[in-house]
């Protein structure tokens, strides 16, 4: 198959979303697919990147600057989407190249699946703090965005039943992300490797560390970790807390450790490549999180098969990888959070325990699972196609601006293009796609 990928974010921006589509990218590629990758350009791109990864013109986000949002598709790039003669187009994202994405679909009458990997009700922050856009236009905008499609992934149950809630009526495929669990295995790097990457942050080898990898953003619930370790402090006067990652929400947790008055035992390393990252997992004693705005949480997979410990919010997207007491450890009141830390911190053998639990559990989770759950969805949607003479969903405008994106407009009197909705064949015999009532688009 011919595969064209759409997303709004991509390497080398660090996040669960790049990370997905690459793993997926390279498993695709590994089975004999061809994958096309088209995203805004970054100026910290690679100049040598792959001649599959197509980047199209684009200008930082209004409301996060860490991120690049798409303006005009050139000619020349629709020119060369179209002589690609993809199969199948999978969106990422529900933006800019989200909307190019269906845009070709549309026009070239392309099956079009998507995966829903971002929870926006808990993002709406970032706009306008909230009011320009709220979470009722962000549940409006998700389920406009997701039934305009052929076929819908999500990672977990939690998401599946978010979409639903949402009015989503499109078939919905539940197939976690898988990971490379051996890129984050610690035989991978040498114990004097390790320690001089502690030293080369004021830590020595018996220092007990509680490690936060991922974006930092108020989502995150990064604070909330932080606000533990005062009272960890006082049972374990050395522990310190490593952040790795950087984001919008940086300036204001260092302003925090100041008022904490624990500055001292904390360290911000910033962003890192995404090649290092399995080495900064090894940074860490236990890997804490009280985030609850994941959809499927890939940093507590990566840090269990790297054999760190992790400690966790009680979340629905976690409830099928971390299991309490088993493979981590789960706490509901922020209050309990200190004195989890310090059972682990404080217990070699029950750290080592949760190490082996987290490994073997997390070779469940295998890249080339997913990789084949995904083809399978692209083989299952073209082989359940019909030729209808109507619009999957209406064409929209080439510019990528908010008006343009968000607005759809009048229909163009002469396309003409096929319409992809679910069959009874599809439904009794995908086992991935939930049933429901089939019904055109």
């Amino acid at each position: 198959m011919r595969i064209g990928i759409f997303s709004d974010t991509y390497f080398p921006q660090i996040n669960g979303v790049g990370t997905s589509i690459r793993t997926l990218a390279q498993g695709l590629e590994a089975q004999g697919h061809r994958v096309y990758i088209f995203t805004p350009w970054d100026p910290n791109s690679s100049e040598d990147e792959s001649e599959y990864i197509f980047r199209v013109p684009s200008m930082p986000f209004l409301f996060a600057k860490n991120f690049r949002t798409a303006l005009l598709c050139p000619p020349h790039l629709l020119r060369k989407i179209k002589d690609l003669q993809l199969d199948i187009i999978h969106t990422q994202t529900e933006f800019s190249l989200g909307f190019l994405g269906k845009f070709v679909a549309t026009t070239q009458g392309i099956p079009l699946v998507h995966t829903y990997h971002t929870m926006y009700e808990d993002y709406v922050h970032y706009i306008g703090g909230g009011y320009l856009f709220t979470q009722e236009m962000s549940r409006d905008y998700s389920k406009l965005f997701c039934n305009a499609t052929t076929a819908i992934i999500t990672p977990t149950q939690k998401t599946e039943d978010l979409l639903l809630s949402y009015g989503v009526d499109k078939p919905i495929s539940i197939i976690p992300t898988g990971i490379n669990t051996k890129r984050f295995q610690r035989e991978n790097y040498a114990p004097e490797e390790i320690l001089a990457l502690r030293q080369s942050y004021g830590l020595e080898a018996d220092t007990p560390v509680v490690l936060s990898l991922g974006r930092v953003a108020k989502e995150k619930s990064i604070d909330v970790v932080m606000e533990s370790m005062p009272k960890l402090l006082e049972q374990l006067p050395t522990a310190k807390m490593v952040v790795v990652g950087d984001g919008p929400e940086r300036e204001n947790l260092e302003a925090l450790a100041n008022t904490l008055g624990i500055a001292e035992h904390v360290i911000f390393t910033g962003a890192k490549p995404w090649d290092e990252i399995g080495k900064y997992y090894q940074l860490g004693d236990v890997f804490c999180s009280a985030s609850t705005s994941e959809t499927q949480g890939l940093t507590f997979a990566e840090a269990m098969a790297a054999g760190v410990p992790v400690v966790a919010q009680k979340d629905p997207c976690i409830e099928t990888i971390i299991q309490h007491e088993e493979t981590g450890l789960l706490f509901e009141d922020e209050m309990e959070l200190s004195s989890m830390l310090y059972s682990l911190l404080s217990d070699a053998k029950k750290q080592s325990d949760f190490s082996k639990r987290g490994m073997e559990a997390m070779k469940n989770l295998s890249a080339e699972a997913f990789c084949s759950n995904v083809a399978e969805v692209y083989t299952h949607v073209l082989e359940n196609t019909e030729d209808v003479v109507h619009i999957v969903a209406p064409a929209l405008p080439l510019v990528m601006g908010a008006k343009a994106a968000i607005r759809i407009t009048k229909l163009p009197k002469k396309i003409v293009v096929r319409s992809y909705h679910r069959t009874k064949k599809m439904a009794e015999h995908f086992p991935y796609f939930r049933k429901k009532d089939a019904s055109d688009s």
